[in-house]
């Protein structure tokens, strides 16, 4: 991430130089400008943010999406962190802990703060088809023949053709690693949800 900085640092820097003094002092900060197109400069030509070929063009939300991926990694790989913790009701702790304290607590660990309850995760973000689903992701269940409601969330690690793999804690098994193709947990799915 540091690296991507520089690079975008060097290329505004190089942009600035080589339009000389004759223009305008750029004086945005980079989330001000996110989504603007800029276009490398050609030789003895002024700068233009409207005069581009595609192959030219450098994208700051490019940057942006790459470090929500990283967020996605570092959240996946928190939830990864706990594999093996036995499942406890109310937990969020490698001494246990349950579906949404594994949820909870690895955004919390990336500062990102959400709901503690996995039904009101559900209304967290913004629904998604599950051919959409990418690693990050969160899925959710309705467990148990009496419920109508929404108990139980996983975060999406993999998704392989035809095949989505979440992290999540199971009552009986504790933080596992299961298919979303298994009959039970095809059975009780109900919705993703993409909250980043």
């Amino acid at each position: 991430m540091m690296y991507m900085k520089r690079t975008l640092l060097s290329i505004l820097l190089s942009i600035a130089l080589v339009s000389c003094g004759g223009s305008k002092k750029a004086t945005q900060s980079v989330s001000s400008v996110e989504n603007t197109q800029y276009t490398a400069p050609k030789k003895n030509s002024k700068i233009s943010s409207s005069e581009s070929s595609k192959s030219e063009l450098i994208y700051l939300s490019e940057i942006k999406e790459s470090e929500e991926n990283s967020l996605r990694f570092n959240i996946i790989n928190n939830a990864r962190q706990y594999e093996g913790t036995p499942y406890k009701y109310g937990g969020t702790t490698e001494k246990g802990m349950d579906c949404s304290g594994l949820v909870y607590t690895s955004f919390l660990e990336e500062g990102i703060s959400i709901p503690r309850v996995s039904r009101h995760i559900a209304e967290e973000g913004k629904r998604i088809k599950t051919d959409e689903a990418i690693p990050g992701d969160l899925l959710f269940f309705i467990t148990g023949r009496r419920s109508k409601q929404i108990n139980h969330v996983g975060i999406v690690v993999d998704v392989l053709p035809g095949q989505i793999l979440f992290i999540h804690s199971s009552t009986s098994q504790g933080v596992i690693v299961s298919s979303l193709n298994e009959g039970y947990w095809n059975n009780a799915f109900k919705e993703a949800r993409r909250i980043m």
